[in-house]
């Protein structure tokens, strides 16, 4: 999940009317309106292809928008499978949460206790850092993917995309930087901290991440069209394409197929807007975790690097908290090259939105649109019929 200085700075806690392309007019119930609206508006701001989903009063609503495929013009499918990307941390984060109900680890443990040596060199000292900053991103650990190679242009892409990497690899990319604070005394959201999260996972249970979320996450919830990829860069069928800007204003590459490994626990995973929204809505209504560890991980600290596009946003174990025109809601964003997901859940969890968006733009203006678009469809969905 990115956050841009620049989208920052300018969206700055605005529903501003205006810069977005009218939407078609949409028929049928206010919900199915609202939401039609919504992902016609985004397909206008450069999206290629939408899907969006909404709960509320017991009723599910779709939609979709745009075509899944620039070549053949094939609409989007419904229910179609995306890469979640970041999304993905919001799982770990709970089966580390229900490891330590288990009493199995502490989130006051030290990363040194159960990877020695991994967090060192240039500074590092994973004597200092704990499991708990590691969720709340306070540990300080650089961001390893600001130097995956992938990332860097086209040619890179069409070079790399089917690299493979072990979780130890990407450590040690973060490794070659030194921390950017001393753990615990600021906030800055680093992929880093959930490679390492997965690894202390296989460390503890003796399994992988990826086992640990299916058999305690996907497997009791009935999450058939969620799963962890592991090398496999395809994805399963119906899908949309995913394009990539990687300049501004430079064409939409198709990026689809990708080495998901590059993300491991901090974003490899797939879904459906169906399966995430089921997802949200069990976790928020305690269907995974015990009220002690909800209250962990709803624990929050201020997130500078949100707060700023997203006013009031604090980040818990996984989770975030946004302020809406109602209250707030609690949410988690995620992004891949090409794919991006952006999702919320009331704090009763009886409200839910998804959203996958099959393009990842590099104009600013046109992020902070898509941003400020996607929290006005939440702040619409879960404050209607509601006493402001």
């Amino acid at each position: 999940m990115r956050t841009k200085a620049a989208v920052a700075a300018i969206l700055a806690g605005a529903l501003i009317a205006g810069g977005v392309a009218p939407a078609a007019q949409a028929a049928g119930r206010p919900d199915q309106r609202r939401l039609q609206t919504a992902v016609d508006d985004l397909h206008a701001i450069g999206i290629t292809g939408v899907q969006g989903l909404t709960g509320a009063g017991g009723r599910t609503t779709t939609a979709r928008s745009g075509v899944a495929n620039l070549d053949t013009g094939a609409p989007v499918p419904r229910n179609g499978y995306f890469r979640m990307g970041s999304d993905t941390k919001t799982f770990v984060s709970v089966v580390l949460l229900q490891l330590v109900g288990e009493r199995r680890l502490s989130l006051d443990d030290p990363v040194q206790r159960w990877l020695p040596g991994v967090v060192s060199g240039n500074g590092n000292d994973g004597a200092k850092v704990t499991v708990r900053e590691l969720l709340q991103h306070t540990s300080g650990i650089a961001n390893y993917t600001g130097d995956l190679t992938a990332l860097g242009s086209p040619a890179a892409y069409y070079a790399h995309r089917f690299d493979h990497y072990d979780p130890a690899d990407l450590v040690a990319l973060a490794m070659k930087h030194p921390p950017l604070f001393a753990p615990g005394t600021s906030w800055s959201y680093s992929n880093t901290n959930y490679i390492l999260a997965g690894m202390i996972i296989q460390k503890v249970t003796g399994h992988s991440w990826a086992r640990e979320v299916h058999d305690r996450v996907l497997a009791p919830l009935h999450l058939s069209q969620t799963y962890v990829p592991g090398d496999n860069p395809t994805l399963r069928d119906p899908h949309a394409e995913g394009y990539n800007q990687f300049a501004p204003g430079g064409p939409l590459i198709d990026t689809t197929l990708f080495n998901p490994t590059a993300a491991d626990a901090a974003g490899s995973m797939v879904s459906t807007p169906s399966d995430l929204a089921r997802f949200w809505q069990a976790l928020q209504t305690g269907r995974l975790l015990r009220p002690a560890q909800m209250a962990q991980m709803h624990d929050t600290v201020p997130a500078p690097g949100l707060a700023d596009p997203f006013p009031g946003a604090r980040y818990g174990l996984g989770i975030m908290w946004i302020d809406d025109s109602c209250g707030g809601y609690w949410s988690h964003a995620g992004d891949v090259p090409g794919m991006s997901t952006l999702n919320a859940v009331s704090p009763d969890g009886r409200r839910v939105v998804v959203l996958s968006l099959t393009t990842e733009l590099a104009d600013p203006a046109g992020e902070l649109a898509v941003y400020r678009r996607a929290h006005q469809l939440i702040d619409d969905t879960f404050c209607a019929d509601r006493s402001r």
